[in-house]
């Protein structure tokens, strides 16, 4: 007998008039304000670094990734739509955010923070913002979890979940739901792998003083997180139509390049003269 399990939940905490609150935004905001500042903070009071780098870090880190995962999504998945109806960009609130694009969007951020405010290198800015990031990155896929959306391939697993895949004209809303096959909770797995580097980065600052090595935990950070989004998209359904006959989606070709970024970074932390640079 198949056995599988009717994921159900309502992905809107609560309406008010026109504004809706959703389990997604609420993780979202929670993991990069809440615990990412608890985390940031308590590593720069560890250091006794200057106040003025931690707010700014804050509002350059949240203005990138919101910004770059917002024209990620534009960019790599759906130009054409975007560029004959631009604003649809700014409807963020019908979801559309890219990994990719904002860990892009980072980059740039810290690019400029880096030569404004902290003056230091941008690996030593990103082996500290690594350190929160794979708890807040599994806090944005329980938000997808909740949106019934970006799950696997149907599977006949006894995890398997059916999800309602009309969540704008289903049950939640007044309809009849539509549920997908029993499909591989692939929101899950990618939640699981970004806990568990999470804590590889937190035992890499805490415990082994990695930070001492410029790039060390950014690279550690980059190559696991990437390589598990990797291998975990060969259980996904594909986003858009143009990846149905591709051997790797974009989500993995995107990844390749984050990868050897993240090797590169520890390689470069083992052969610096002068770290902590």
């Amino acid at each position: 007998m198949l056995a599988y399990i009717t994921w159900e939940a309502d992905p809107i905490i609560l309406t008010l008039g026109r504004v809706r609150l959703s389990w997604y935004g609420l993780l979202f905001a929670v993991g990069l304000l809440v615990f990412g500042y608890y985390i940031l903070d308590k590593m720069w009071k560890r250091e006794q670094l200057p106040e003025k780098w931690f707010t700014y870090l804050v509002i350059y880190t949240v203005l990138g990734t919101f910004i770059g995962a917002r024209l990620g999504h534009v960019l790599f998945y759906n130009p054409s739509y975007y560029l004959a109806n631009p604003i649809e960009i700014l409807k963020t609130w019908e979801g559309g955010l890219a990994s990719h694009g904002g860990v892009l969007g980072i980059i740039i951020a810290i690019y400029f923070y880096s030569k404004k405010v902290s003056h230091k290198s941008m690996l030593w800015v990103f082996d500290r913002l690594a350190v929160p990031s794979g708890l807040v990155a599994a806090m944005i896929r329980t938000g997808n979890l909740m949106n019934h959306e970006i799950y696997g391939r149907p599977t006949d697993l006894p995890w398997g979940f059916r999800f309602i895949t009309n969540l704008y004209g289903g049950e939640i809303y007044g309809g009849e739901p539509i549920f997908s096959l029993p499909s591989h909770p692939t929101q899950i797995y990618e939640a699981l792998a970004y806990l568990i580097i999470f804590a590889i980065c937190m035992y890499l600052y805490w415990k082994r003083d990695a930070y001492k090595k410029t790039g060390l935990i950014f690279g550690v950070f980059m190559t696991l997180l990437f390589t598990a989004r990797f291998f975990i998209e060969f259980l996904k359904n594909p986003q858009e139509d143009f990846e149905v006959d591709m051997l790797l989606n974009m989500g993995q070709l995107l990844s390749i390049p984050f990868i050897i970024v993240g090797i590169a970074s520890i390689v470069y932390s083992q052969k610096a003269k002068q770290n902590n640079i």
